[in-house]
């Protein structure tokens, strides 16, 4: 079973909704759980990311941002 993605997302963010869309067809595939958290309701998140989300999180820090990129989480899944 592959381990947990984090998408840091907002509320509003239409590149949130365009992540959020890709992750979900790709989770059907690979089986991985993905949680959400929102930028706007904690304050440590604000404080790093800001107005630079979405963010996709792995285990180890950041995948990609903005725009999913899936050689990266390829390369993340094959990475752990």
């Amino acid at each position: 079973m592959k381990p947990a993605l984090t998408v840091v997302t907002r509320h509003g963010c239409h590149l949130c909704e365009d992540m959020l869309a890709q992750l979900r067809q790709l989770q059907q595939e690979q089986g991985f759980e993905l949680q959400l958290r929102d930028v706007d309701s904690e304050p440590a998140l604000f404080q790093a990311y800001h107005d630079k989300v979405p963010v996709l999180l792995g285990e180890v820090g950041e995948i990609c941002r903005y725009y999913l990129d899936p050689v990266a989480l390829h390369r993340y899944f094959d990475g752990i």
